[in-house]
């Protein structure tokens, strides 16, 4: 009896083996290596570009031979290592990430993250406001760059010809940034070589101040833009109704002076041609008279006329939760 018992029990254990072997622990690990093998070897791979010695994008790309988008360490004149974003492959890529201007609280007006502008309130005796136009200052993470204000060094160490702007919304991982922009441009004038080669350098020559000139007459350079994905018109349209006569497409304008000489700082995407460039210029000085205080902050006057409403000067909800990077080749 029990020799038949344990005949009985063999086909038992074949099919527990069958069972074993086609639910195997390993089967897991198996189908998960292949996947998970080139995240580990992109991770290698970015620490590896560490080696690299490189003032900017456009010399690891032409020295080092790199063409992917993605985040790289640099290098400044003095030794400095730091990491950042380089666009490798728009007009022939090598282009740095330097900055991003990100509105966190349009109702903070001129409150803590105001970086860009004050973050000591909207006062008349604080003309510059914080001052990171034109200083040596650095804040934030290139990954954080559309969570955040983001200033790297290669802001005023890069000796730079041209710009690139992306309008990429809020929140966005790095890796989508290109792909999720509502707005991209490059300028190819080779304009910054007339001022001193950045914005660090430029805005030393024009200063973003309360009361350092007048609309219009006083405004620093405009200089026309290849769009990248956008054109003139769907920029217009980012903006409020009642700027639309106000503005004209194709530029990237800097050091903007409002009627009540209010300094901002830049006009993406357009040249102005009023004095209500609180509501298309982003960053400025540390005060702005009407309205006390509320056009003061990153994103200025955006919200006139309410959030995102895209009504009178407010500008669309899309343009209100983007961020502003700013790239130089």
């Amino acid at each position: 009896m029990m020799y038949q018992a344990f005949l009985l029990t063999i086909p038992l254990l074949m099919a527990f083996q069958t069972s074993s072997i086609n639910t195997s622990p390993l089967d897991p690990v198996k189908k998960i290596g292949p996947t998970s093998a080139p995240k580990v070897a992109k991770v290698d791979e970015i620490r590896n570009r560490a080696q690299f010695i490189a003032r900017s994008c456009k010399e690891v790309k032409n020295v080092y031979g790199q063409s992917e988008n993605g985040l790289y360490y640099l290098t400044t004149a003095t030794g400095v290592v730091y990491q950042t974003f380089c666009d490798m492959t728009t007009a022939g890529g090598g282009w740095t990430l330097v900055a991003s201007v990100h509105e966190d609280n349009i109702y903070g007006k001129c409150t803590v993250g105001d970086r860009w502008t004050s973050q000591q309130g909207n006062n008349a005796n604080w003309p510059q406001g914080e001052g990171n136009w034109a200083n040596r200052k650095t804040f934030g993470t290139v990954e954080g760059a559309t969570d955040d204000d983001f200033k790297n060094p290669g802001y005023y160490d890069i000796v730079a010809e041209d710009m690139s702007v992306w309008h990429v919304p809020n929140n966005t991982p790095v890796n989508h940034w290109k792909l999720a922009a509502i707005m991209r441009y490059h300028t190819d004038r080779r304009f910054l070589h007339l001022y001193g080669g950045n914005l660090y350098n430029l805005f030393h020559r024009y200063p973003v101040e309360y009361n350092v000139g007048a609309h219009l007459a006083d405004n620093g350079p405009s200089i026309p833009i290849v769009y990248d994905h956008g054109d003139k018109e769907s920029t217009k349209m980012f903006y409020g109704p009642y700027s639309g006569g106000e503005i004209e497409g194709g530029f990237i304008s800097f050091r903007a002076i409002n009627h009540e000489r209010a300094a901002t700082a830049i006009c993406s995407g357009v040249k102005p041609k009023s004095g209500n460039v609180e509501h298309y210029c982003i960053g400025g000085g540390g005060f702005f008279p009407e309205g006390n205080p509320l056009q003061c902050g990153d994103f200025t006057g955006f919200a006139w006329n309410g959030y995102g409403t895209h009504i009178g000067f407010s500008v669309s909800k899309q343009m209100l939760e983007s961020a502003v990077l700013l790239f130089y080749r």
